[in-house]
């Protein structure tokens, strides 16, 4: 039976010295968890987006069961842009928009901005304060721009209005952008800058939506703007999710400051070694195949894991491990363990 050899340091000592560029006893692992974690423990799912003693409860027992750095976080970036679904059947991993505030090309001009204290709901500044009460020393809110403009009117409305109504397209990205910063703001107000880790998941702008062409015209100016506001303010670190096939996008990706160091997080569409190329100076966070750690068996997700971990270990500005996306929340358990035998095979700095 393997035994996994005892870590010399704490999640949060690992985690401040990766982002200090301070040796490591191992690779660190993101979980990229937030339904799993419900399902490990026994909650429901919604419980992760709606019940912030939960959510806080669930993230910290499965982080200290696999050995994760996860941030307990209800990520809800949804909320105040229409009618929300919860998820509530075995194939519903978040909240939906079952409808939405925008349908109109009016409606884009007359909507307003949503209030930056109350948007992502009590929840969220909830659980982010049991993180800061239990000594944590980060909280993590979502700010991505392109996909949240895309909450307002859909990801299809916002396409054809980028091609057929362009005014209207950057009428929602400049609320998008303004909301994100609007909500930073008031976070690092609330917990001071140095404490706050902004995540900006972009699965909208992958190529398997958008050209390149369309992410330079319309997302590349927002989200860069974003950044650069968000950095101003003292934040140190943006953990930036480029999901998806974005190998077309990397070039204008790499124009994005992210911190120093940024977290750069990759689908598992995009090789490491070709990530590392574009963002040298950056921590990578990737990137092994969800659908492997889900459907495959214990030796792929084991070889997959050693994989990323050889090819991460090689980046100069350091790596985390984690899968290319949301860990499936009905993941087989063993499945995890497996990833965290590999580290422990591979992943030793010691």
């Amino acid at each position: 039976m393997t035994v996994l050899r005892q870590d010399s340091m704490t999640k949060d000592e690992r985690m401040i010295a990766l982002l200090n560029r301070q040796p490591l006893d191992r690779v660190p692992v993101w979980g990229f968890s937030i339904g799993f974690p419900a399902v490990n423990v026994g909650y429901a799912i919604s419980d992760m987006y709606s019940d912030p003693q939960k959510a806080f409860d669930a993230m910290t027992w499965t982080t200290e069961q696999y050995g994760l750095q996860d941030i307990p976080w209800i990520s809800w970036p949804m909320m105040g842009r229409g009618r929300i679904k919860m998820p509530d059947s075995e194939f519903s991993q978040s909240p939906s928009i079952t409808s939405y505030r925008v349908t109109t090309e009016e409606d884009a001009w007359g909507i307003r901005l949503p209030d930056a204290t109350r948007e992502g709901g009590q929840p969220t500044m909830e659980c982010a304060r049991l993180v800061m009460e239990s000594g944590g020393p980060f909280v993590i809110l979502a700010v991505g721009v392109f996909t949240s403009a895309a909450t307002f009117c859909g990801t299809e409305q916002l396409c054809r209005w980028m091609i057929r109504k362009p005014a209207a397209a950057h009428r929602l990205l400049r609320l998008a952008a303004d909301q994100a910063v609007a909500r930073v703001r008031y976070w690092a107000d609330t917990f001071g800058p140095e404490h706050v880790l902004p995540m900006a998941g972009e699965p909208t702008v992958s190529n398997q939506i958008i050209s390149p062409r369309h992410f330079q015209e319309f997302a590349l100016p927002y989200i860069k703007e974003t950044h650069e506001r968000i950095l101003a303010m003292g934040v140190r670190h943006i953990l930036c999710h480029i999901c998806g096939e974005q190998n077309l996008n990397l070039p204008y990706w790499a124009q994005v400051p992210m911190g120093n160091p940024g977290i750069v997080s990759f689908g598992h569409e995009i090789d490491l070694d070709v990530a590392s190329k574009h963002f040298p100076n950056d921590i990578l966070m990737g990137n092994v195949e969800t659908g492997i750690i889900q459907t495959g068996t214990p030796d792929e997700v084991y070889e997959s894991t050693r994989v990323c971990i050889e090819k991460g270990r090689r980046h100069p500005g350091g790596f985390m491990l984690s899968p290319g996306c949301e860990m499936p929340p009905r993941v087989p358990p063993y499945n995890v363990w497996t990833m965290m035998k590999a580290v422990n095979d591979f992943g030793r700095y010691e």
